[in-house]
């Protein structure tokens, strides 16, 4: 029966949900979850791009919830509906063989979180589901050559968590995380529109400020962004101008945060290897890669030249996915994945 089984790359993130087979991306919706306050249990109204629509603009009875929370499962029962929800998107409602699915999983996670979601997984429809290491899933779809001696560093920048990893014979020899991620530049921007203004916005303008006008460095040609929100003092709606000097002054923090990460991992890299991403330098994975100057900003913060992958956004799904054809590979995974 495994033979006839379709075999599917998941990147299970926390602001999107990408879903991979026989090389191409069949699926990338949201991970958001539009649910009933009043009942008892909630109903599921609407899932992924259906709810991110509703985000922001829902009445009182209806709620949309992220069911993911820095990269691992925050709402078992919400995470396997969504999933089941998807899963049937793809391969329909009606199917002989339940799909052998390979997931990604934030690294350093618990035994519990991993157990989530690899219980979720199975109840939504999965006949196996085999946990992948998110660097090294990362690795693999960004095409790093991930099975010689050699050393491959990768910094997967996701909407909830941020992973650095240096992957050689298959494995990863040394990784960290900081569960700081899209969500945290968004919510940078709020606060300082917040602190500078007097206005509040909710987090689907802070991320169109962020995907429009962001960047991590100052650029050579400002770009500007009207925005609205509702004034903290008088209560009614305004509109204001904001520029890429002002959002690169809000997400600094955060951003250090993030440099921090690959700076640690670089100290505690073995002299050989460290040899190798010197020469090699850092692969920029996840949503976050897209950001403008990310790049430039980890290059002058780590002194290790930083690029982006080809597609850095769906090299997660793609990298979980052909894991599933490496035994080689698939042998070298830790217990518990």
């Amino acid at each position: 029966m495994a033979m006839f089984a379709k075999r599917l790359g998941v990147d299970l993130g926390t602001t999107n949900v990408l879903i991979y087979e026989n090389e191409r991306i069949v699926l990338q919706e949201p991970s958001l979850v539009a649910l009933t306050v009043e009942e008892e249990p909630p109903l599921v109204v609407a899932i992924g791009q259906e709810a991110r629509d509703m985000w922001g603009r829902t009445p009182e009875n209806i709620e949309v919830v992220r069911p993911l929370r820095d990269g691992v499962i925050a709402d078992y029962e919400v995470t396997e509906a969504m999933l089941r929800y998807f899963f049937d998107k793809v391969l329909g409602r009606v199917r002989l063989f339940k799909p052998v699915v390979g997931i990604s999983v934030p690294y350093g996670v618990t035994s519990v979180e991993r157990r989530a979601v690899h219980e979720a997984a199975i109840q939504a429809g999965a006949r196996e589901a085999t946990l992948i290491p998110e660097p090294l899933a990362a690795a693999i779809g960004a095409g790093l050559p991930v099975n010689t001696p050699a050393g491959n560093m990768v910094l997967s920048l996701g909407g909830g968590i941020s992973q650095a990893g240096v992957i050689a014979m298959n494995g990863i020899v040394v990784a960290d995380s900081v569960r700081v991620g899209g969500g945290r530049l968004d919510e940078a921007i709020i606060a300082y529109i917040r602190r500078k203004y007097s206005l509040v916005i909710g987090a689907p303008t802070a991320e169109s400020v962020k995907i429009q006008i962001g960047a991590a460095v100052d650029l050579p040609q400002e770009m500007t962004m009207e925005i609205q929100g509702r004034d903290q003092v008088g209560g009614l709606p305004r509109t204001i101008t904001v520029s890429t000097g002002e959002v690169v002054e809000a997400i600094q923090e955060p951003l250090t945060e993030i440099a921090q990460v690959v700076r640690t991992v670089l100290e505690r890299t073995p002299p050989e290897l460290a040899s190798d991403i010197i020469d090699r330098g850092i692969m920029l994975t996840g949503g976050g890669a897209l950001l403008r100057g990310i790049d430039q900003y980890l290059t002058q913060h780590t002194g290790v030249p930083a690029y982006r992958a080809e597609n850095p956004i769906v090299a997660t799904a793609v990298g979980a996915g052909r894991a599933l054809n490496n035994l080689a590979l698939l042998r070298t995974l830790p217990q518990g994945f």
